[in-house]
């Protein structure tokens, strides 16, 4: 899989009329915004109710959610599920998404082995993030992972050096005005976004990867702790 160099975007997919996640949804399935289409097996949108508390945003789907068109619904999921358990978050207070909607990957026989979204990926796929959150509404956003850091926060920012803590949103965005209004209603108007809050960590699969997993975990729950302190 090359890496397109001319990629539209994902914008021109985006129909005006799409106010409400699941019409985004159904949209985002015909999305041929970069070249990742070609070979995933479909869209994997973003799940969970428009009035959740908690969105988290990782990095792409992995080869279970591709084929279930879900996310986190494969091992790093199932992680990130008990750690949310075990930080303390309502499960059913949360938004789940991806910065980028289809599974990059490589085949090496039967198997498709996850690769890196390129840059060129994050960009084309940016647009259906700032459309999600134009229809969310958090008190605190997590970021899992270096690549969605790199979609929201943009390029410079490093999830090692400042895991866990706390940033104002949508002030810390790299182009904050994407995501500082908001609609209102069905007929156009707009109000100021809510400023609320946002932290990043670690993403579930480098727990999966350490090699120290104990600690990995408990890192990444002390991070999710540190959000749910904001819901209290």
């Amino acid at each position: 899989m090359a890496e397109t160099e001319n990629a539209p975007g994902a914008q021109e997919f985006i129909p005006p009329s799409a106010d409400t996640i699941d019409a985004l949804r159904t949209a985002a399935a015909g999305c041929r915004g970069c070249d990742l289409y070609r070979d995933a097996s479909q869209t994997v949108f973003g799940r969970g109710d428009e009035s959740a508390r908690v969105v988290f945003v990782g990095e792409q789907p992995g080869d279970v959610e591709d084929q279930q068109g879900l996310p986190f619904v494969g091992p790093a999921g199932r992680l990130l599920r008990k750690a949310v358990d075990d930080a303390g978050l309502d499960p059913g207070q949360i938004y789940l998404t991806n910065a980028v909607k289809h599974f990059r990957f490589e085949l090496r026989g039967r198997r498709r082995i996850h690769q890196t979204p390129d840059r060129v990926h994050i960009t084309a796929c940016r647009p259906w993030l700032v459309a999600e959150f134009a229809r969310l509404r958090p008190e605190i956003v997590v970021v899992l992972g270096a690549t969605a850091a790199k979609a929201l926060l943009g390029p410079t920012f490093r999830v090692t050096r400042q895991r866990g803590e706390l940033l104002p949103w949508p002030a810390a965005a790299q182009h904050p005005e994407d995501f500082a209004r908001v609609p209102v209603d069905r007929s156009g108007a707009v109000a100021n976004a809510p400023d609320t809050r946002l932290l990043a960590t670690i993403h579930p699969s480098a727990v999966l990867r350490a090699d120290n997993q104990d600690i990995a975990y408990e890192g990444l729950v002390t991070d999710l702790t540190v959000a749910a302190g904001v819901l209290r």
